[in-house]
Parts: C-alpha cells; sequence; structure tokens
C-alpha cells in the first residue's frame, strides 16, 4: 500500500476544513478584507426596542453617500457595499424615502416587543458549492441576492433563492446556506438580533438531510 506523502496529506487536510466554511467569516470589517471572496461586516445599528406592529428591511440604493445621507432615518444605516450606495432601514411596510432606487423590502421581521435589537448588515460573494457551517440567530436573518444563487436547508426544508428575490429565516431554527449552481453567489444580508445575546451561534448539534441541489 502506497504511503502517501506529506504534501498531499496536508493538501487533504486543508480540502476538508475548507468544507462548509466562508473564507472570511462574517466578523471581518468589509473596509479590511483582503480577498473579493468571503462574507464581511458592513455595518452594525444598535436600534433599541422595534415598534409595535409589523417592520420590514426596505433596500434602497442611491448615486452618492451624499444623496442617501439626505433621506436617512433613525433607523438608516447607509453602508457603501458590492460597488454600490445602500441606504437600509427597519421601518413598517408603508414606509418609503423621499428618493432612491428601491431594490426590495423584506418581510415582516419578526421580533419581540421587550426586547431591544441590533441591526447587523453583511455582504457576501461566495463561490459555487460553498456552505456554511451549522449555525443559528438570536433574531430573522434576510437576504437580497444580487448574483448568483443560495439555498437554505433548516429542519423544516428548504429555501432556494436566485438573483433579484429575497428571503427571509425566523428567529431559532438551526440551518446551514449553500451557494447551488455554477455562478459566483453576492448578497446583502441582515441579522436583527437580540443585543442581550450573540449574533451567531455555530457548530450546533443539527446535522442537514442534504436537500439542497448542487
Amino acid at each position: 500500500m502506497r504511503t502517501p506523502s506529506l504534501i498531499c496529506v496536508l493538501s487533504l487536510l486543508a480540502a476538508r476544513a475548507s468544507i462548509g466554511q466562508v473564507v472570511g467569516g462574517c466578523e471581518t470589517p468589509v473596509a479590511e478584507r483582503k480577498s473579493d471572496v468571503g462574507c464581511y461586516l458592513v455595518a452594525t445599528h444598535p436600534l433599541g426596542k422595534l415598534p409595535v406592529g409589523e417592520v420590514f428591511w426596505h433596500i434602497y440604493t442611491y448615486p452618492t453617500l451624499a444623496a442617501a445621507k439626505a433621506v436617512q432615518v433613525a433607523h438608516s444605516s447607509v453602508v457603501q457595499s458590492h460597488g454600490k450606495i445602500w441606504a437600509y432601514t427597519i421601518a413598517e411596510r408603508e414606509w418609503h424615502p423621499a428618493s432612491g432606487q428601491r431594490m426590495a423590502v423584506v418581510g415582516p421581521l419578526p421580533h419581540d416587543l421587550a426586547s431591544a435589537y441590533t441591526a447587523r448588515y453583511m455582504e457576501a460573494t461566495i463561490g459555487p458549492g460553498v456552505k456554511t457551517p451549522v449555525h443559528l440567530h438570536s433574531g430573522p436573518e434576510a437576504w437580497y441576492v444580487l448574483e448568483g444563487a443560495q439555498c437554505l436547508e433548516t429542519p423544516e426544508g428548504i429555501t432556494v433563492v436566485r438573483a433579484g428575490e429575497t428571503a427571509l429565516v425566523r428567529q431559532g431554527p438551526e440551518m446551514m446556506l449553500s451557494s447551488v449552481g455554477s455562478l459566483t453567489r453576492r448578497t446583502v444580508l441582515l441579522v436583527l438580533h437580540d443585543s442581550s445575546k450573540p449574533w451567531m451561534v455555530e457548530n450546533t448539534p443539527w446535522k442537514p438531510k442534504g436537500l439542497c441541489p448542487p
């Protein structure tokens, strides 16, 4: 029997380590990224307690930072992501700014009136076939897909979302997210989490069934 070389063993271990991992995590600020590929933190915005009734994530783009900042309100965050200028606002369904191009409105975002919340905004550029570790959040997570496609698997089944579409998962279920299809997936995403708890818990016991398409 042939004994594999040290280089082959190390290459195999590195390949195994990369499976199920998103390059860059989601902790690295986007300004500090060293690669286009990965998941990066764009902004965090403590919102406090949210109002009675349904709230939504309003996603608008603007030609300049000044134009975006001119219309932002208390629950708005103006960010730069994927080469665009965005204004993200948590508000009721009927809210809209005085200007800007509406890209999507995602919700309603389930929330507890007794809890204070933080909006954590991120961006992801993930190659085909890459999966996240199994994890869960202390609040709802929402996505707007710019390019490619993704599949979210939870104990309740799967949700596939393609370019131009949005998705939302409530607080709590364990999940694994996959890039599916042949294209690189580019998304902007929000975790609206309980400010008193970690925004994410990884490596939870649930085992996905592998329901997502390749």
